[in-house]
């Protein structure tokens, strides 16, 4: 099988670890188990010593279930298997459901899994190409222009990964009805649901108003727990069932402990959730003081999401802006052209502020350079 690299996920392994100012970081402020305690009456400590490390429950107990039913407003248990985090989860989906001739529809800029692992598949792939002068927004038109009879599946990823945009309700009805009309699923990926700045409620999801919606999520990116590495796929049962089928060739299971501290996460999120909103409201409000005052930078800042897409005005290839920019200061982003699109940056609102304030105040500093050049033009 020959599959495409996979450039945001190539870049952050030669890059992350080798920075000062990680401004590209997509999982809030990741919390320590000394953290979680914080939020838990029982002592985890003592429970994970005294817990018989075997493969616990399969496809997740029911506690975790219902801890994650209760970010949706339908479904039962047999709707939810769990997984190694949303990637995992979002491959389990194509490789359970896509056959090579099958088409998808699918956005770009967006997660690259989901338009390149189809591909790889033997799927062939068309892409919805999303402006910034449409707010990063598709329309329904875009979908029925390229929707046909061999369609089987949609996939999203919402809110958007690098922009942060989200699909509006309105707008997802218009999907499903067209979604029905051709008798096609819809796969999207929502690990970063949970954090609108506006309502500062969770966003619709598609599993909620569509009976072939799958969605994916994970703890990794809103709840703060990348490295648990547990994610979910809530669906059809009928899906489910096959999922479960295929998962058995992959990853047995998550393991008693992530299981367990998954339930906690869960049955604390409202905790986690509001320390999350709050990060991501600092960091928001911050960095539109910042575009007031910075003329080489613009943003289109959303309000779902812990990223968005940063464009500057600089006449250099996005790869080369940020490695020159990481040598000279330390500060690291992916290249927008990791996503395809050039002169673009993705940025996160993941970091407490005065991280982030000293980060884009060094990275202003660096950006004079280019005040002549510009000026010129």
């Amino acid at each position: 099988m020959k599959i495409a690299e996979f450039e945001v996920e190539t870049w952050m392994t030669e890059h992350e670890n080798d920075c000062q100012y990680n401004l590209t970081e997509t999982c809030i402020s990741s919390l320590s188990l000394n953290e979680l305690q914080q939020y838990v009456e029982e002592d985890i400590a003592s429970q994970i010593m005294s817990m018989t490390m075997d493969y616990g429950p399969i496809v997740g107990s029911s506690r975790l279930k219902q801890g994650i039913l209760s970010l949706y407003t339908s479904g039962y248990e047999d709707n939810v298997t769990i997984t190694h985090g949303a990637i995992n989860a979002n491959e389990l989906v194509m490789i359970s459901l896509l056959e090579p001739g099958d088409h998808i529809i699918s956005l770009f800029p967006s997660y690259q899994q989901m338009y390149d692992f189809p591909i790889s598949l033997g799927c062939t792939a068309s892409l919805i190409h999303l402006s910034e002068e449409k707010n990063w927004l598709p329309t329904i038109d875009d979908f029925k222009q390229n929707i046909h009879s061999h369609t089987k599946m949609i996939c999203l990823n919402s809110p958007n990964n690098p922009t942060g945009t989200s699909i509006p309700l309105d707008l997802m009805k218009e999907i499903i009805d067209l979604a029905k009309e051709y008798d096609c699923y819809i796969l999207c990926d929502e690990i970063y649901r949970g954090v609108n700045t506006e309502t500062y409620q969770l966003s619709p999801s598609f599993s909620d108003y569509y009976e072939k919606a799958i969605v994916t999520q994970s703890l990794s990116k809103v709840f703060s727990f990348p490295g648990l590495r547990l994610g979910w796929i809530k669906g059809p049962k009928d899906v489910i069932d096959l999922i479960n089928y295929r998962r058995d060739y992959h990853i047995i299971s998550s393991g008693p402990m992530d299981d367990y501290l998954a339930c906690l996460v869960l049955e604390n999120k409202e905790k986690i959730l509001k320390r999350s909103l709050d990060i991501c409201s600092r960091n928001k409000a911050y960095l539109q003081q910042w575009l007031d005052n910075e003329p080489h930078i613009s943003c289109v800042i959303p309000a779902d999401g812990t990223v968005c897409f940063l464009k500057y005005d600089i006449d250099m290839p996005s790869r080369d802006f940020c490695e020159k920019l990481q040598k000279e200061t330390g500060i690291f982003f992916v290249p927008g052209a990791a996503f395809g699109i050039e002169n673009h940056l993705r940025y996160g609102f993941t970091h407490k502020v005065e991280y982030i304030q000293e980060g884009l105040t060094l990275f202003s500093k660096w950006l004079r350079q280019f005040d002549d050049e510009t000026n010129k033009d």
